[in-house]
């Protein structure tokens, strides 16, 4: 009787945790959101894209391998593969993505890149209609481009305020990954406002989310459990091409501000203060004099520009736009871009172990903005120092072929020693500041940089063809 007695004991124990299994997972069931509505009624809002390209360029060698594109910005609109789109024997390429419907009389938002070089655009409804679009304005620096089909009476979707998007929250995303339209995928925000500071879209940023996201959901819509807009999913970080889980969307107050503007002018016009900007490393920062290796260190300042009126020095950290804290040097162009040329705003800026604020007007940036090159030189060393760099006078003949006008500077001949070799420091390049210091000659150089003393960092301004850069070299402790 009594081993019966404990068997029912056991048993009575394991239906009451089962049961309490069951009502947990029902509880945590329905706190799961439930996606049915919004896609109910925004799904008809969402179209497909197809873009054609004709030309000989298509026909022969002008497709581009998935596996070419750098692993870490893989647009997930592509010429080739599956719902990528695919080449005719005539030369003509068909490509797919996404849009959706902003206002009723026809506009339609999708990526740059989706429509890109296109000859003809075809937006595909989702009663199944196929009417042809223009393209109204493109803007390749936010990636957003703006196209208008003729009809009325269409659905649209809500537009959302992306600046109150936080990580954890959930989003949806409905595109045509693979050209299979009206697809519907979740996931939650992994993090907001992420820049990359390169020259692709270094006014955007980005919202990160974990939505699988895969080719064909270019130009698509990112929603927020209300139902609105927030973003427009345009790239994700992946090596094969398909979806690991880093999605990123521009934000809708983004792409609206696009929107207006080639709505108004044809062109969209961003702010510019003209400075060139790096991060700061603990190296760099301990040598400047900064607790934390937070801002955007000013590496260039533009004759004439706005921050060059304003006041701002190279070797300058700049802290705050605006009212807005600068983490690292990507949070900057961003919140620059973004901001009306003529707007009159504060930087906040660290110099020589003080904070300074200086009200700075802003300009534009022009419409023909280039990139900047590279180029280097050479020549015979002369004597080493602290850092295990080798310098060397430049000659008149160097400075023509260099393009340095003024008479500062001295050219690296050697890289000695691993902490100078761990450094981007080449033979070629040309070095012209030690700290705040500039410097004319070898003798300048060797002389700013003897009295640093091992463990201690010391920050050098590094010129590469028209490019520069600070690099922070630490003298090797010994023993």
């Amino acid at each position: 009787m009594y081993k019966i007695a404990m068997h029912k004991a056991v048993l009575n124990k394991i239906l009451a945790l089962l049961a309490l299994t069951l009502l947990s997972a029902s509880a945590i069931a329905q706190q799961l959101p439930d996606f049915t509505q919004l896609v109910q009624k925004n799904g008809p809002a969402v179209v497909n894209i197809q873009a054609t390209t004709t030309g000989s360029d298509n026909a022969q060698g002008g497709q581009v391998d998935p596996q070419d594109v750098p692993e870490i910005f893989r647009r997930f609109f592509g010429p080739m593969g599956p719902g990528g789109g695919h080449p005719r024997f005539d030369g003509t390429r068909v490509s797919v993505g996404s849009g959706f419907i902003i206002s009723s009389d026809g506009y339609v938002l999708t990526n740059n890149h989706v429509v890109d070089g296109a000859d003809q655009v075809t937006v595909r409804l989702s009663d199944r209609r196929e009417l042809d679009a223009k393209v109204i304005g493109t803007d390749v620096d936010s990636d957003v481009a703006l196209l208008k089909v003729a009809a009325s009476g269409l659905p649209t979707v809500a537009i959302g305020d992306s600046s109150k998007l936080r990580p954890g929250q959930w989003v949806v995303a409905i595109g045509s990954p693979f050209n299979f339209d009206h697809s519907v995928t979740h996931g939650i925000v992994s993090y907001v406002g992420r820049g990359f500071g390169g020259a692709d879209q270094q006014y955007v940023p980005f919202i990160q989310t974990d939505v699988p996201i895969n080719r064909g959901n270019s130009g698509g819509p990112l929603f927020n459990l209300d139902g609105q807009v927030v973003g427009i999913n345009s790239q994700i970080v992946s090596n094969t091409g398909s979806s690991v889980g880093i999605s990123l969307a521009i934000p809708i107050n983004i792409a609206m501000n696009v929107v207006e503007q080639l709505k108004q002018y044809g062109h969209v016009s961003r702010g510019m203060i003209g400075v060139g900007i790096q991060n700061l490393d603990r190296a760099m920062a301990k040598s400047l004099g900064l607790s934390s290796a937070e801002g955007a260190l000013v590496r260039d300042v533009s004759p004439g520009s706005a921050a060059d009126k304003a006041g701002v020095q190279v070797g300058d950290v700049i802290l705050a736009f605006d009212g807005h804290t600068i983490e690292q040097s990507s949070d900057l162009p961003p919140l620059v871009g973004n901001t009306k040329p003529g707007t009159k705003a504060d930087l906040k800026v660290f110099r020589d172990g003080k904070t300074l604020v200086m009200p700075v007007t802003v300009g534009e940036l022009p419409q023909d903005k280039t990139q900047l090159a590279s180029a280097g030189g050479g020549a015979k060393a002369k004597s080493a120092n602290a850092l295990g760099i080798v310098v060397d006078d430049l000659t008149a003949e160097q400075r023509k072929q260099l393009g340095i006008k003024d008479a500062q500077g001295v050219v690296v001949t050697d890289v000695r020693g691993p902490a100078a070799q761990r450094t981007p420091i080449q033979p070629g390049d040309v070095i012209t500041m030690v700290g705040r210091k500039a410097v004319k000659s070898a003798a300048e150089f060797n002389a700013a940089v003897k009295d640093v003393k091992p463990g201690e960092s010391v920050m050098l301004l590094m010129r590469r063809g028209d490019a520069t850069q600070f690099v922070a070299v630490t003298v090797p402790k010994q023993g």
